[in-house]
């Protein structure tokens, strides 16, 4: 608005000039036309009607042109002011939209990154879980291996228990058996062992006199096999103990009588136990060696000491009963407290 103002009042002056020039115009006409002549300077003006009206129409012209100039420039600055708003509300709106868009994106960063911390913070949540699981998973199997473990620990367990059950049981009933059969053969071969015992001295007389040449190379084994023996024939020797002692309990009806004949027995079974482990040569032949020998309750060998004889028997004597260590004792108080200290006589055979 404040333009048009200023391109109207352009035009008032524009206007006012012009006319100013026509009353100028006329006015000098009008005093040249009343100026007397002077003397020597006589000149003649003559104001012509056609001039003065091609003048107002130039001047018509030339302020017809200047406000055809003017309203084409108004009209260009009309122009010019309206393009201006029509640009100035474009950038309006292009700011406003701008601003728009800018808060729009801010919004929609903002819901991003509010999502992409949900989403960070669901996966964490979910790696945790899977994390979790992962661990109570492991616990789980862990615990079924363990107890899986347990399991088959126990099984075996139970499988070798049993085994060693059965094994132990049939180990029983085998003993049993032997022990069953070895007291059904004593009995029946009491009346031999005498017999056999002299053969078996002179087989072992016969045996350990060929042995002596080897004597350093089968010490050892000849050890071995006759702590083995020992053994054995102390097994059996009980079992035939067992079974002489209830039959004589049963037929003697004098103590001291059972006492003597278990002392003679126990004398018996101790000198042949030392026989089958003396080491002898056919010098020892004929000769002796009384021997004291200290028992413990158990029969456990505590000393033995040389009473009389060869020297050289009495020494294969007395490595004999070490050899021995552990004799047979009866169940007899009385009789075992006799064992205790016991002489008996060796002879090699």
């Amino acid at each position: 608005m404040k333009s048009d103002n200023n391109y109207t009042f352009a035009i008032g002056i524009s206007v006012g000039l012009h006319l100013l020039l026509v009353v100028v115009l006329i006015f000098s006409s009008g005093f040249a036309m009343d100026e007397k002549p002077k003397i020597n300077t006589i000149q003649a003006v003559v104001i012509d009607q056609n001039t003065i009206a091609k003048q107002a129409s130039q001047i018509r012209q030339d302020r017809e042109r200047a406000e055809r100039a003017e309203n084409e420039r108004l009209k260009r600055l009309k122009q010019q002011a309206a393009q201006l708003e029509k640009n100035r509300k474009a950038e309006e709106e292009r700011i406003r939209d701008l601003k728009a868009q800018q808060v729009k994106e801010k919004k929609a960063a903002r819901q991003a990154e509010e999502e992409r911390k949900k989403a960070v913070a669901e996966a964490k949540k979910q790696k945790e879980r899977a994390v979790a699981a992962e661990a109570e998973r492991k616990r789980k199997a862990d615990a079924a291996a363990k107890a899986e473990v347990a399991k088959q620990a126990k099984i075996k367990a139970d499988k070798e228990k049993a085994t060693k059950e059965a094994a132990k049981k049939a180990q029983l009933e085998k003993e049993r058996a032997a022990k069953a059969e070895a007291d059904r053969k004593a009995k029946e071969k009491a009346a031999k062992v005498e017999a056999e015992r002299k053969a078996k001295a002179e087989a072992d007389r016969v045996a350990k006199a060929k042995v002596a040449a080897e004597k350093a190379r089968q010490e050892k084994a000849r050890a071995a096999k006759a702590d083995a023996e020992r053994k054995q024939k102390e097994a059996a020797l009980n079992d035939i103990f067992a079974g002489l002692e209830d039959e004589t309990v049963q037929n003697s009806s004098a103590k001291q009588q059972h006492i003597d004949d278990e002392l003679n027995r126990y004398s018996a079974i101790y000198t042949q136990m030392i026989q089958q482990n003396l080491l002898t040569d056919e010098t020892y032949i004929g000769k002796s060696c009384r021997v004291k020998i200290k028992l413990a309750s158990s029969g456990l060998l505590l000393s033995v000491t040389t009473l009389s004889g060869d020297a050289q028997v009495c020494r294969a004597a007395k490595t004999a009963v070490t050899k021995v260590n552990v004799f047979p004792m009866s169940n007899d108080a009385d009789i075992a407290a006799k064992l205790t200290n016991i002489n008996l006589t060796v002879q090699p055979e």
